[in-house]
């Protein structure tokens, strides 16, 4: 096992060829993250990620999947789960009863990944719903911080029951701007305080829940010209230190539009990578780019370049962060799909979602 395998990557295909195994065999690669190209049917996941775990058992296998339009498999039996707005329209009319909806979201939601073999899915998305940003809409729980936070703390409940981690996004919050970072620089005006006060208040009050947490590409200017991802302040002085999150940091993917360019400087991956984790991330996303970037040449650019950077003292493996990685894989064994069908529990929660 390395002493720090930071890197998440993805693959091209519904199964691995050779360079694939040779990548995540690198001893910097920590995951992988799958997306609907990676997905034909159960029967064809399942032998992925047995694939998957035969190059090393300590991989984690990630995925976005968190109901509504955010949702990867979403046939062969996979439940389509609401989005979470759907649960926050429930809390108006019986705020007990969404609470018992989302865990119940939460379980299915877990439970079905783990039978074919996901280890972690980056949700609850904790944004909150100013009406403003398109690229988060529905996917958000509630306006209110309030009502988000039980909310999410319900849906990562369920999630604990299938025995998978959690990961709050966009610290410190995405919903007030319109811009998507996945194509721009987002930038919010509010100071700090205004923030804290709203769209940062859920971390703050889930310290004890939340396993980990993926920042923003956002620019919040009143507190540091860069990303929060890229940024010490937002990672080490606000979220760790101030709000006391103990739990793993992910970046969110590098190749997106709003990491590529730091303090008005284009960078490469490798050097977002390296600024990603100085400022305090344990963890490093880059996605797409085994079918971007020709057989997946900008993937081995990073590892190669991670490597160099390493040896030149530009970042520090970190033992912690190792701990935090590991700290998300599940502890349990899953249940088979066919005894997960017949289950009771999994059968109430089916009943309960709106």
């Amino acid at each position: 096992m390395s002493e720090h395998a930071p890197v998440i990557l993805d693959v091209a295909g519904l199964a691995l060829d050779d360079a694939d195994r040779r990548r995540l065999a690198h001893p910097l690669v920590g995951g992988m993250i799958l997306f609907g190209r990676n997905w034909q049917s159960r029967e064809q996941l399942a032998s992925l990620c047995a694939e998957i775990k035969a190059v090393r058992d300590d991989l984690l296998i990630c995925v976005d999947h968190e109901g509504g339009r955010v949702q990867r498999f979403r046939t062969d039996g996979f439940t389509h789960l609401p989005p979470m707005r759907a649960f926050g329209e429930l809390w108006m009319k019986d705020a007990l009863q969404a609470t018992d909806a989302a865990t119940a979201a939460g379980y299915v939601l877990g439970a079905e990944l783990r039978a074919c073999g996901v280890d972690f899915s980056f949700t609850p998305v904790l944004d909150l719903d100013w009406g403003e940003s398109g690229v988060i809409g529905d996917r958000s729980f509630h306006r209110d911080a309030r009502v988000a936070t039980m909310l999410a703390k319900s849906l990562m409940h369920g999630l604990l029951q299938a025995g998978v981690a959690n990961c709050g996004k966009h610290f410190p919050g995405h919903g007030f701007v319109k811009a998507d970072s996945h194509l721009e620089i987002p930038v919010d005006d509010r100071s700090l305080k205004a923030i804290l006060a709203e769209d940062a208040a859920p971390y703050g009050w889930l310290t004890t829940s939340l396993t980990s947490v993926m920042p923003a590409h956002v620019i919040y200017p009143k507190v540091d010209k860069r990303p929060a991802g890229f940024s010490p302040k937002w990672l080490n002085d606000i979220l760790r230190a101030q709000l006391h999150f103990q739990g793993a940091i992910f970046s969110d993917d590098l190749s997106m539009a709003g990491a590529r360019k730091i303090e008005g400087r284009e960078v490469s991956y490798t050097e977002a990578a390296v600024v990603a984790l100085q400022a305090g991330c344990d963890m490093v996303l880059l996605c797409n780019e085994s079918v971007n970037s020709e057989g997946g040449t900008a993937i081995d650019e990073m590892l190669d370049g991670l490597t160099e950077a390493q040896v030149r003292g530009e970042w520090t493996p970190n033992e912690v962060s190792e701990h935090r990685r590991l700290a998300l894989l599940p502890l349990t064994p899953p249940a088979s799909w066919d005894a997960l069908m017949t289950e009771p529990k999994y059968m109430r929660a089916l009943q309960l979602l709106p």
